[in-house]
């Protein structure tokens, strides 16, 4: 029982750092109008606060929902990576993410030590407009966002393993408690009514033997 507590108390873990990263990869994205990360975010919030009420109050179906979510953020991470890297005929400056809205990633001219240089003329027209010269850059950005997907896809994975271990713990306690009546036998059950059948049958002979001395 020890063994399950502290499972459960790791996962617990694991979504409370789950939404605390989220939540704050969700603010730059909001802040760099990235659509399709800011919904995929919005998601990963909604499973993992899912996960953390079923492990919290023992239900495995919650726990599973949270599972097949997380093999689905694991894979969408990995893109994330991929993309940013521009992994095979991938490129970054494809307007994927953001849903071809012009907008990009906070962290490109947002970065530690960066020094973005807009054009006046244009300045203004669009929030997101897009500065023709960055430099300083201690980190590029997309090391920056990579690092974050790292982050999800480590999370992602120690939750899995221990969102599958609870399943596997709480399906064995299912089996093995009766929730009705804990360990006692069936037969426990019926003994009231066992006992007034008994009862009925003793009361017939009096009701025939009161008749034939009138």
């Amino acid at each position: 029982m020890g063994h399950h507590c502290s499972a459960r108390c790791v996962v617990l873990t694991i979504c409370v750092f789950q939404l605390v990263s989220t939540v704050e990869r969700q603010v730059f994205d909001f802040l760099g109008y990235m659509w399709l990360p800011i919904v995929g975010n919005f998601f990963q919030i909604i499973f993992t606060i899912l996960g953390f009420f079923g492990t919290y109050q023992y239900r495995p179906k919650y726990i599973a929902t949270y599972v097949v979510w997380l093999s689905f953020w694991l894979a969408t991470n990995a893109f994330v990576i991929c993309f940013y890297l521009q992994i095979g005929s991938l490129d970054r400056d494809d307007p994927l993410l953001n849903l071809a809205t012009g907008s990009r990633s906070w962290w490109e001219d947002h970065g530690p030590g960066c020094v973005a240089k807009y054009n006046a003329t244009y300045l203004g027209e669009e929030s997101w407009n897009k500065p023709y010269s960055v430099e300083g850059c201690l980190v590029q950005y997309y090391y920056v966002e990579c690092a974050q997907a790292a982050v999800q896809i480590l999370l992602a994975v120690l939750g899995f393993v221990g969102g599958c271990y609870l399943i596997r713990v709480f399906g064995r306690e299912d089996d093995s408690f009766d929730f009705i009546g804990g360990f006692d036998s069936y037969p426990s059950y019926h003994s009231p009514t066992k006992t007034s059948s008994h009862l009925q049958l003793q009361t017939v002979p009096c009701l025939v033997d009161t008749r034939y001395d009138f």
